[in-house]
């Protein structure tokens, strides 16, 4: 019974194991996946739209495009397009049964098509002569729409497909633990009453020991390791896929998205001088949101930001500065995230500076070197740092990434390995123990 007992023990323990990893493989952690790229394509979209209208020129001429910058801005337009669309399809798929969750995602494709109709527009009047302005007043509307609905849409989508995951691992760990104490004591008791059993049978037919019971007590320990094997490396690999690893994946991830909106404030703020105080606003709080300091301004961020960097370079519990990267800095676990976490912040600071002398061009006057900083492709732009902060991004990104899949590798490999071990040890001992108990009991004929 006892044998029975922890065998079916197993099998539940195997059988649920695998499928938690199917569901954080397929379904809980790309779905989570896909609602940040969601976010950041949309930010990518919105931020190469005005690109676009910067770099294009005089409406309907071309005369003063600047051609580098315009022919990417189109390509990246493009491929954030491709994404959003992809990302929607994924995210609808995975939302079946999930009412909320489909409802949002139907929200979200439906406002998504009134953002492209009014883009649509604003790059059509942009070919037209004349037609700046009313481009400009198209790609306003557009980006409202996305800060009003779009984006705390897709907002929303992150949040629930992670507490999905979240609620998986919550459950799993439990079960876990669970298992892993019925699992010690079936086995400890079955342990225990094969070493009875052989006491008994050696006083009763004064033998010293019975092998085959012995070795059937021996694959009844085995099974214990293996199916102890089983469980505690499910629940450390679990815990390595979601806190230890996917954690940050979703820090990094709000980070990428934040900074890909930060930077599309600044061609914003170049595209329409009537809402520039509006976007250095939102560009600062943006900033504070990735790195965040008490007391700053726009003006003495900077400054406040190379004195806090400092102190936690000395101190990695110095707590001056908070936000996405610091959520990243304190869940440092991996060999090299540090060093390359560190880097990305670095990185971040040269494209603060680069921003107060953006806009110390816009403020002069200088207007044209000003959007040439901004959206040029030279390596001592603006927008070259940016795409170094972002690189180093997702070297972070990629080494929480590449940690998460191995997690899930582990895990699986253990089912694969420990139960069939465990289960086999099991079965070998019952037929051990009948084995060895046969003659004892042919003694009573």
């Amino acid at each position: 019974m006892l044998g029975t007992g922890l065998l079916i023990l197993l099998a539940v323990a195997a059988t649920a194991a695998s499928g938690t990893w199917n569901a954080i493989a397929h379904r809980d952690a790309p779905r989570t996946v896909a609602a940040s790229e969601l976010s950041l394509a949309l930010n990518d979209m919105d931020a190469q739209a005005a690109n676009i209208l910067l770099s294009s020129g005089d409406s309907g001429t071309g005369k003063g495009r600047l051609d580098e910058s315009y022919v990417k801005a189109q390509g990246f337009y493009t491929d954030a397009r491709q994404t959003i669309s992809r990302s929607l399809r994924t995210l609808g798929a995975a939302a079946e049964g999930d009412k909320a969750t489909e409802h949002t995602v139907v929200a979200l494709t439906d406002t998504f098509a009134q953002y492209q109709e009014l883009i649509g527009r604003a790059l059509e009047n942009d070919e037209h002569p004349g037609g700046k302005d009313l481009a400009r007043a198209d790609y306003s509307r557009a980006t409202d729409l996305l800060s009003a609905r779009l984006l705390p849409q897709a907002r929303t989508l992150v949040g629930a497909n992670n507490a999905v995951y979240e609620h998986e691992y919550d459950t799993s760990r439990s079960d876990l633990s669970v298992q892993l104490a019925a699992e010690v004591v079936l086995g400890l008791l079955l342990v225990a009453a094969l070493v009875v059993l052989q006491i008994r049978l050696a006083r009763r037919f004064q033998r010293v020991f019975n092998p085959a019971l012995l070795a059937s007590t021996l694959c009844a320990l085995v099974a214990l390791v293996c199916g102890g094997r089983l469980l505690t490396v499910s629940a450390d690999q679990l815990k390595i896929a979601r806190h230890e690893s996917f954690d940050s994946v979703v820090a990094l991830s709000r980070s990428k998205a934040l900074g890909y909106d930060a930077n599309a404030d600044e061609s914003r703020f170049l595209l329409d001088p009537s809402r520039r105080t509006v976007y250095e606003s939102t560009f600062f709080d943006k900033s504070q949101k990735l790195y965040g300091i008490e007391g700053a301004s726009p003006g003495s961020y900077v400054a406040k930001l190379d004195e806090s960097w400092n102190a936690y370079q000395r101190d990695h519990g110095d707590t001056r500065f908070t936000g996405e990267f610091r959520r990243e800095l304190d869940n440092i676990t991996f060999a090299g995230e540090r060093e390359a976490a560190e880097k990305t912040v670095e990185a971040y600071a040269v494209y603060q500076k680069d921003d107060r002398a953006f806009r110390q061009l816009v403020a002069e006057g200088r207007l044209k070197e000003a959007t040439v900083f901004c959206i040029g492709w030279a390596s001592d732009t603006s927008n070259a740092h940016f795409g170094l902060w972002i690189k180093a991004l997702d070297q972070v990104t990629a080494i929480n990434s590449s940690h998460h899949e191995k997690a899930i590798a582990t895990g699986r490999d253990a089912i694969g390995t420990q139960a069939p071990a465990g289960g086999g040890a099991l079965l070998l001992a019952g037929a051990l123990l009948a084995l060895g108990l046969r003659p004892r009991l042919a003694e009573f004929r």
